[in-house]
């Protein structure tokens, strides 16, 4: 009789921007091992993969942020390798990573990763990894894996989905016997996500493109990677890679979906109408801006590794009449220390912010009073301070307010509101069917819109819209 299908998993899952000055320490991540492990994945049910033996090592996640503590991936790494060599004969293993992971000293931490974990796991086993499209595919993670493939949306409502896929497309290959033939294009793009969201066109015809080459004879799977364009490193660049049973047919689906992406470059437009912090509340403040309006305070997005206490958005709106409105958030745990324990109603002078990223204007000064006091799963202790019409929120741990539950902890109706300033990018979908209308501000911080601010020295150039003049090498690399 022969043994089940043996397939590890795991993985260390945060997006980090070396432009923040924000650190990532093991405390900001959720760790989960053995049956809780196992419990994140509804499909391990599903007949494909009901008698596979799946074996649990530690996942590891966290909110996007900064480069992670050297201490922090190391541990997680070894604990990795030490259980997959503890494991015994494995057939395969699950990568279930974001593929943009920083960490202080490393240039390529999930090709490291992979590198490990190939040289624990063995040369025979096969590796898939799911990725978001905002990862980078390195050519050592090409080398590495067998089968990668990302997320389809942004923003991202095929999280599951996507594991699902690299599951089953790895455990079809084990039962065929047969290792998949790959093929790679890099194509020079550094872009936000703000620029390439797939509700909107060149993004959403691009990734359509993908179901119907998958349907062709020979291919398994094709993903496009937008890359990510928050950190100095030579990965950082758009990816198209396909995989499949025929390496002409992954070959050519690559050049073509790589020439469709580049070819695309000049209409990546941001998602929402853009502007100063002060040009937007000029907007937002107009008799015909429809309510709630929402600004983006996208250069300090927690969502893609901003440090979430840059101050410059909040200072704008007190500095003038804006009518009801909301700022979400700033992280300060200093600060709801200071204010969370006074009974609601008592007047606060609470200086908050500037605390990780000091960019003007710093730490400001809240003058008012405590308005509502809350825990939440994602920020911790949260508190509201009303300085006049304005409610700013402060958070214990860095989060995004993403959730209209959030809000309502707070005791804030956002159909009550007028403005509301929240450290994101592009509104993610609850925001985004709340928004009576919407402007993303380019506003200074550690995942800055305005890429040309930023202070690149590794990644490689021409690289597009650094460069605008050039030759895009298309190169298809097989294996």
């Amino acid at each position: 009789m022969t043994r089940p299908l043996r397939v590890a998993i795991g993985g260390i899952h945060i997006e980090s921007s070396t432009f923040s000055p924000h650190l990532s320490s093991a405390d900001d991540f959720e760790v989960t091992r053995g049956a809780a492990l196992l419990a994140r994945y509804d499909w391990l049910r599903a007949p494909w993969a009901a008698d596979v033996e799946w074996v649990p090592l530690v996942h590891a996640r966290a909110l996007p942020g900064g480069q992670v503590e050297p201490s922090a991936y190391e541990a997680w790494e070894s604990e990795i390798v030490e259980k997959l060599r503890a494991a015994g004969p494995l057939d395969g293993m699950l990568l279930d990573f974001h593929g943009a992971m920083s960490v202080v000293g490393r240039d390529d931490a999930e090709g490291d990763l992979v590198t490990a974990i190939r040289s624990a796991i063995g040369p025979q086993a096969f590796i898939s990894a799911a990725m978001d499209l905002h990862g980078n595919v390195s050519r050592v993670l090409f080398d590495a894996c067998d089968l990668l493939t990302c997320y389809r949306t942004a923003p991202h409502v095929d999280v599951w989905e996507t594991r699902e896929r690299a599951a089953s497309n790895l455990v079809g290959a084990l039962r065929r016997g047969e290792r998949p033939h790959k093929a790679l294009v890099h194509v020079p793009i550094l872009l936000p996500g703000e620029q390439t969201s797939t509700r909107e066109e060149p993004a959403r015809g691009l990734y359509a493109r993908i179901p119907d080459i998958e349907a062709r004879d020979g291919i398994i799977d094709a993903a496009v990677w937008i890359g990510f364009a928050w950190a100095d490193q030579a990965r950082c660049r758009g990816a198209v890679v396909v995989t499949g049973h025929s390496p002409d047919a992954v070959a050519g689906a690559a050049r073509e979906l790589g020439s469709q992406f580049w070819a695309a470059r000049h209409e990546f437009a941001f998602v929402a109408p853009t502007g100063t912090m002060d040009e937007c509340l000029d907007v937002a403040v107009t008799d015909g801006a429809r309510r709630p309006f929402f600004i983006s305070d996208s250069g300090d997005n927690p969502g893609a590794g901003g440090a979430d206490d840059v101050t410059y958005a909040l200072s704008r709106m007190l500095a003038r009449p804006i009518g009801r409105a909301v700022f979400a958030s700033l992280v300060d745990p200093q600060a709801v220390g200071e204010v969370a324990g006074l009974a609601i109603g008592s007047p606060v002078r609470v200086t908050a912010g500037g605390r990780i990223d000091g960019r003007d204007p710093g730490p400001v000064l809240l003058d008012g009073v405590l308005e509502a006091v809350a825990d939440d799963p994602d920020g911790g202790r949260c508190v509201s301070v009303r300085v006049g019409d304005l409610s700013v929120f402060l958070t214990s741990r860095r989060m995004q307010y993403r959730l209209l539950a959030s809000y309502k902890r707070l005791g804030v109706d956002l159909s009550d509101v007028d403005i509301v300033t929240v450290k994101i990018g592009y509104l993610e979908p609850e925001l985004f069917e709340a928004a009576g209308d919407w402007m993303l501000a380019l506003t200074p911080g550690g995942v800055d819109q305005h890429l040309a601010r930023l202070p690149y020295r590794k990644v490689v150039r021409p690289v597009f819209p650094l460069d605008r003049s050039f030759a895009a090498d298309l190169t298809v690399v097989t294996a």
